[in-house]
């Protein structure tokens, strides 16, 4: 299925609805959980949950939720996350994921990282507007970037890296980037700082926020 359609299918605004919530969710969604969400019957959730699968847009897995095993444990339930697979729509097309990959490698090879991460903050800097205040406008802030925040404590992480083949692909050059970028955005907000807290499946990235930083 091309880019468009996999777009196309978040369209019918049930199936946006139940993507939205999968993709906002830190764990694998069941078709139950997804049903009561979307206010709809479990069959109906079922299939427009298997069209998103179909699309690329979410993929599956089989657990049983009880944590048990053996006779009497029950059937694995069908749980959805959304994919890491991304999907851009460019008419005509355009190949910028090619050309960024090319100047990493370059970048990396040539140990060009102080000057990479140097220019990141620099960027980051010229990309703020209004000082951010407290920890909602920090998190709206990142929102906007696309990075997806959640909390988690006095921290702020984000499930979704807007540069996530690039960090797989060079992870000390990109991340170090992606640290730099959000020091230099978030430079002027008080009680916060950035660092590098790599975990699976989420951006090595995290916004720390110190305990008597008002909210």
């Amino acid at each position: 299925m091309t880019d468009i359609d996999a777009i196309g299918a978040l369209q019918d605004p049930v199936r946006r609805r139940l993507y939205d919530y999968v993709a906002a969710s830190a764990e694998p969604v069941s078709r139950n959980d997804a049903a009561t969400t979307a206010g709809i019957q479990r069959t109906l959730a079922a299939h427009h949950l298997d069209k998103l699968v179909e699309a690329g847009l979410l993929e599956t897995e089989s657990r049983r939720l009880s944590g048990r095993s053996g006779p009497g444990a029950g059937r694995p339930a069908k749980l959805y996350r959304r994919t890491t697979t991304e999907h851009q729509v460019s008419l005509p097309p355009r190949d910028y994921r090619t050309a960024a990959e090319l100047l990493a490698q370059v970048a990396e090879q040539a140990r060009l990282d102080v000057e990479l991460h140097r220019a990141a903050r620099e960027q980051g800097r010229a990309a703020r507007g209004e000082p951010v205040r407290d920890r909602t406008e920090v998190a709206d802030l990142l929102r906007a970037r696309g990075y997806e925040p959640f909390a988690d404590d006095d921290t702020l992480r984000m499930r979704n890296c807007p540069f996530h083949a690039l960090a797989e692909a060079y992870p000390p050059l990109v991340c170090g980037m992606n640290h730099a970028l959000l020091t230099g955005l978030l430079e002027d907000a008080e009680g916060v700082r950035v660092r590098l807290d790599a975990r699976p499946g989420i951006c090595c990235v995290a916004v720390e926020f110190s305990k008597n930083n008002d909210d």
